[in-house]
């Protein structure tokens, strides 16, 4: 979450207006993420999350967002539920953006996760996957393999700005991941950012999950090499066994892997790493003046893709035999 875009008093008592929520009592930005921008309101009615998206995210898109969240409430995957208006709509538009209303979770994030915290978060990304097996709509992942190499020749030539040897590294792991990329893995909705900050914790339990709006149809391994990159590795970017062990462990409870899967795992593990060293790498060279944001540093990414470059065997992550 983030603050891009600012809402003018007046504009937004008029947006709320159209809404059975009351008066608005506050409003404030988060500064947290770098996607959209968001506020938390208080209104008569409690607290909500306005959120208007910006430029990555698609506006055709938000229709599958908004109703992946109203399905997977439905089967006990506690997220956000978009909030309609009058007119029986959720999606409206607010200082030239598009934008949406969402019911408020009682939460709180981690910044360091522990092993109890990745077995718990392995066990709700299966029960998310499960619960989304019967999602009847489909939405292309944009940030897989196929559209890397375009993202990082937005920006190529800025490469040694971030990082010495940045570009050599990155043209060479485009080249591996493009030829050994794995096809027809099992795959259905995933959620594609499931990163701390996206998880809300009560104590060691998990009471919601937000920022669905990376969610797209790809492999479910796919999904939970994202999440051990995001929650496995210390401060010091070094990967941590025992909580690799717990996520991995605790999804295959509920959701067995598949020879294909295991396999592969290395593979997914260096392209999730790749995935976010380059967003990030683009978000860190061009935050707007005056973003009410904090952009994440893809050196972090960096240090992660080394270190599954150095480990090409699954049972590194306490996968095969």
């Amino acid at each position: 979450m983030a603050v891009y875009t600012q809402v003018d008093d007046e504009e937004l008592i008029a947006f709320l207006a159209t809404y059975d929520l009351g008066p608005l009592l506050s409003c404030k930005g988060i500064a947290e993420g770098v996607e959209n921008s968001n506020y938390y309101l208080h209104t008569g009615a409690g607290s909500f999350i306005l959120t208007l998206y910006e430029k990555r995210v698609a506006e055709a898109d938000l229709p599958f967002f908004l109703n992946l969240m109203e399905h997977l409430a439905a089967r006990g995957v506690t997220c956000p539920l978009p909030v309609k208006n009058r007119a029986g709509l959720a999606l409206g538009r607010l200082a030239g953006r598009p934008a949406v209303i969402v019911t408020f979770l009682d939460g709180y994030s981690i910044h360091h996760p522990e092993t109890a915290h990745c077995a718990a978060l392995g066990a709700t990304l299966a029960q998310l996957h499960l619960a989304g097996a019967d999602f009847a709509q489909r939405r292309r992942n944009a940030l897989s393999v196929e559209g890397w190499r375009p993202l990082f020749s937005t920006c190529a030539s800025r490469a040694e700005e971030v990082a010495t040897g940045l570009g050599a590294l990155v043209d060479a792991e485009l080249d591996h991941l493009e030829r050994e990329w794995p096809r027809d893995l099992p795959s259905g909705v995933i959620h594609a950012d499931l990163f701390p900050d996206n998880v809300f914790f009560l104590g060691e339990r998990i009471s919601g999950l937000i920022d669905f709006y990376f969610a797209c149809t790809d492999a479910y391994a796919y999904d939970l090499a994202i999440c051990l990159n995001a929650w496995c590795f210390d401060v010091e970017n070094r990967y941590q066994p025992d909580k690799g062990a717990a996520l991995l462990d605790a999804y295959r409870r509920l959701r067995p892997f598949s020879a294909a899967e295991i396999s592969a795992f290395p593979t997914l593990a260096r392209g999730a790493a790749l995935r976010f060293l380059l967003t990030r790498y683009v978000d860190w060279l061009n935050v707007p003046a005056g973003a009410l944001v904090r952009p994440k540093d893809p050196r972090e990414y960096l240090a992660k893709l080394r270190f599954h470059q150095s480990t090409p065997d699954a049972r590194v992550y306490g996968l095969g035999s």
